[in-house]
């Protein structure tokens, strides 16, 4: 019988005992440890303005070869992270199954673009998920359609860890018998680490001669692997590099690069790692030219180094995420998630770097705006299942409240998206369904209405509504 140390908060073994009881791995129980104390003693991680130079000065995909030399993507594996529910637009289940173009879904486009990536290159790539216990099942069901993209000794898929819901006033795991899987959440992308280590798919992606990955969210259709990011990765010997785009006024409150003064190694500053008095610099895009897109492409070899010389546990800088335990009843329970984001990495790896791509790798869709947006003709799908901008600059899409979820959109567009190639802006305040051949030009707004509303076939909708 394992025994409490009486040195160790009662909260946190009651949460370590409860992971070790679900199976999961001891590499993920000890970086979850190491987080709860950094929680525990209020540990921050704030990143101060007068600790911070601004990145000045960047290597840039549009400066480098599109005709580069295929061989480092050849020996690239990608990655995509799956465990995404698109619970932010009522889903329950993988959002990289939602149809985006023509009846093919964000995990569709990717399959298409791996295959484009080994007809370029010339090489296996591997195209692997980092799937959560939810999304396991439906994602690896698409992928037993495509036997060809099996790559012999590596696994389709790996699992990412799990973590207790920690109740905020006590940080002591939460109980709720209603619907015990409630009482687990993800502990955010930079799990990507440890789950690599302790699935063995590093190991598998190492043996079976990958030394390299491309790490993605499942839901950026913009993240194709690229033959020039992967000769520029190779050739920079560098153990990971970050994709960044310039940032503008829509990106004040994202988390940018940095410089950190007294090293000279690049950081990642979060919003909750600013303090107050710092919150006009951390909104300065002019200061702080550049953001994370949340595509890493890593050195396996040395990445796999640095893991074992650390025991599995980076050390990264915790996110503080508080909730409800039933994220559909604020009257439950307060509960913390503890989480860390894989980007934060560029801290622990000596000689990271980054590297200035163009907004078009960084299409994630977050909300039904911007699925709307990618499913209208103001995008054409090309070759290589890649999404390119027909116009420029590209509408802002606002959709109100009554098209927050996945299914209620769907259902007030059953003919697909309107036409926005002539919009400068759509936004729909009222309960609209939407016939087909409908066109938005300039600033198209349809109002507030009393009940729900039909947009007839082949209307035009203008600044002054529908005509």
């Amino acid at each position: 019988m394992r025994l409490v140390n009486p040195s160790t908060p009662a909260s946190l073994e009651a949460a370590v005992a409860k992971m070790r009881a679900a199976g999961v791995a001891d590499v993920a129980v000890e970086v979850f440890r190491q987080a709860w104390t950094e929680l525990a003693a209020g540990r921050a991680g704030t990143l101060a303005e007068s600790d911070l130079e601004p990145v000045s000065q960047l290597d840039s995909l549009q400066d480098l070869d599109p005709d580069a030399d295929p061989t480092a993507l050849g020996r690239t594996a990608v990655v995509k992270l799956n465990g995404g529910l698109g619970t932010s637009m009522g889903m329950d289940r993988a959002k990289s199954l939602v149809p985006v173009r023509e009846g093919r879904s964000f995990l569709d486009l990717a399959i298409e673009q791996v295959r484009h990536a080994r007809a370029r290159s010339g090489g296996r790539l591997p195209l692997v998920l980092m799937n959560s216990f939810r999304t396991r099942a439906d994602s690896m069901r698409v992928l037993e359609r495509h036997p060809d993209l099996a790559v012999d000794g590596v696994d389709a898929d790996f699992l990412q860890s799990q973590e207790p819901k920690l109740l905020a006033d006590t940080l002591a795991p939460v109980q709720w018998p209603a619907d015990p899987e409630l009482e687990w959440c993800p502990p955010g992308h930079g799990d990507l680490y440890p789950a690599l280590l302790s699935s063995g798919m590093l190991d598998q992606l190492r043996r079976a001669g990958f030394r390299y990955a491309m790490v993605s969210n499942s839901d950026n259709v913009g993240a194709a692997p690229s033959a020039a990011i992967a000769d520029w990765f190779a050739r920079s010997g560098a153990p990971l590099a970050m994709e960044v785009c310039r940032r503008t006024a829509a990106d004040r409150k994202g988390g940018h690069l940095a410089v950190r003064r007294r090293d000279g190694q690049l950081v990642l500053r979060e919003k909750a790692q600013t303090a107050q008095e710092d919150a006009a610099a951390f909104g300065d895009v002019e200061r702080h030219r550049f953001f994370n897109t949340n595509t890493l492409w890593l050195d396996l070899d040395q990445v796999a180094a640095v893991l074992q010389e650390r025991g599995g546990v980076l050390g990264l800088p915790l996110i503080r995420n508080e909730k409800t335990v039933d994220p559909t009843d604020p009257s439950s329970p307060r509960v913390v998630q503890i989480e860390t984001a894989m980007g934060s990495a560029i801290e622990v790896f000596e000689q990271a770097t980054a590297i200035e791509v163009p907004r078009s790798r960084f299409r994630p869709v977050k909300t039904t705006d911007d699925l709307l947006l990618l499913r209208s003709d103001a995008f054409e799908l090309a070759a290589g299942a890649e999404l390119h901008p027909v116009v420029d600059p590209l509408p802002l899409v606002t959709l109100g409240e009554h098209y927050r979820t996945l299914a209620a959109f769907e259902c007030r567009f059953p003919h697909g998206a309107p036409s926005l190639r002539e919009a400068s802006s759509l936004t729909v305040e009222g309960d609209w369904t939407f016939g087909a051949r409908v066109r938005a030009v300039g600033d198209a707004v349809l109002g507030a209405t009393p009940g729900p509303r039909p947009v007839p076939d082949g209307m035009v909708v203008g600044p002054d509504g529908a005509t």
